[in-house]
């Protein structure tokens, strides 16, 4: 069978391979003494609190469960508009927002709406490698620069002008950053914006872990800056609902239209069950429980980042937000005689029963000696790892 070019042009998800490697070992370990720790995946110990819980249990009850407006429910639509002007102090108007099957369609629907074959989309190295393929799918080319840790592992505004070819279509950014966990300051994201505005383009910002940023400095969403910045968004870091696969999409007015369209025939709607849920994410008494889990979040920040130092690591800027550790562990292979993070992941889950994951899957740019860390799991088991971790390194 002829596969085709675009198919054979995306690279295997190494995170998810790792991850198959790390659940096979641990079927092993399962009833040891040191049954393996998973710090290798992006998603929330919690689930969805009760209320949300409940609402889709009624929605199913209740039969509603059929298909919804391709732009998805206005209640839910207007709730979430009613949330940016409460948490961010940012006026959305429901029209601009559409419900959409997770994150992933939001940004495989910007794509398509806004790439041409050919079209070149600037975006940081490392960075979320999902995201440049959602740029090849659209027969885009994804443009990787290089960052350092003096720029928070992110873009600025010189490195944009100064990469911007007559290919280019755009940027697209994500604050707070998969897998670095550090956002990109108010300031320079303006200077950026300013630049692809001033070239034509569009800037796409990746904001799914905006809610669960630790620092005012920088947990800003991008809309304030303009109303044509299109920001991705989703249901699943902050609140908590990663299987139930909802997301949105906030657009200029004018995109509305297009989107709709092509949303209608790739998708129709996102689950109106999950809808219905979601509604319930914006009660009082939710919005109180993930303030709660946040608090969480930033506690086991606070505890692993400088456990990781004491090992050894260097954790050369302090993640604002989301729940990663981007660490370069270059001293701790010269100390085991391995040769970089791909390696080392494989050796921590042999000999520590911890899954990471290595850098490769995030860029080139030196990511080789580099792994992620996610402190999405609980303070016992960071504290486990983290002792498993010191016995392995001695």
């Amino acid at each position: 069978m002829r596969i085709s070019q675009r198919a054979q042009a995306i690279e295997p998800f190494y995170v998810m391979e790792v991850a198959k490697a790390a659940s096979a070992l641990a079927a092993e370990v399962a009833d040891s003494e040191r049954p393996m720790i998973f710090l290798n995946i992006g998603e929330p110990d919690f689930t969805a609190p009760p209320l949300v819980q409940q609402a889709a249990a009624r929605a199913i009850t209740e039969g509603a469960t059929q298909y919804t407006q391709a732009l998805g429910l206005m209640p839910l639509r207007e709730r979430i508009s009613a949330w940016y002007a409460s948490r961010f102090g940012v006026d959305v108007p429901a029209g601009r927002i559409v419900i959409t099957a997770g994150a992933s369609a939001a940004l495989q629907l910007a794509c398509l709406a806004l790439i041409d074959a050919g079209d070149e989309i600037l975006m940081p190295d490392p960075s979320y490698p999902c995201n440049r393929h959602f740029v090849s799918a659209a027969d885009g080319k994804a443009v990787l620069i290089p960052t350092t840790a003096e720029e928070r592992f992110q873009l600025s505004a010189a490195k944009v002008e100064a990469a911007w070819s007559a290919k280019t279509r755009g940027v697209l950014l994500a604050s707070p950053s998969n897998p670095t966990g550090t956002s990109i300051h108010p300031e320079e994201l303006r200077r950026i914006h300013e630049v692809v505005t001033r070239k034509g383009g569009i800037t796409v910002i990746d904001e799914i872990y905006l809610g669960l940023s630790h620092d005012p400095a920088f947990g800003q969403s991008a809309l304030a800056i303009d109303d044509q910045i299109i920001s991705i968004n989703s249901f699943s870091k902050y609140f908590n609902m990663t299987g139930w696969r909802l997301g949105w999409l906030v657009v200029p007015e004018a995109l509305v239209p297009v989107v709709e369209r092509i949303a209608q025939n790739l998708f129709i709607c996102a689950s109106t069950v999950a809808q219905h849920a979601a509604l319930a994410c914006f009660e009082p008494e939710s919005l109180a429980e993930y303030e709660r889990r946040r608090a969480e979040f930033k506690a086991r920040r606070d505890y692993f980042i400088p456990a990781l130092r004491s090992l050894g690591f260097s954790v050369p800027v302090e993640p604002d937000g989301a729940f990663y550790a981007w660490a370069d562990c270059s001293e701790i292979c010269s100390r085991l005689g391995i040769t970089g993070s791909w390696d080392f992941a494989f050796e921590v889950m042999r000999r520590a029963h911890v899954a990471v994951t290595p850098g490769r899957d995030f860029g080139t740019a030196d990511t080789g000696h580099f792994v992620r860390f996610s402190t999405a799991n609980s303070m016992a088991q960071l504290q486990t790892a983290v002792a498993r971790l010191r016995e392995m390194l001695g």
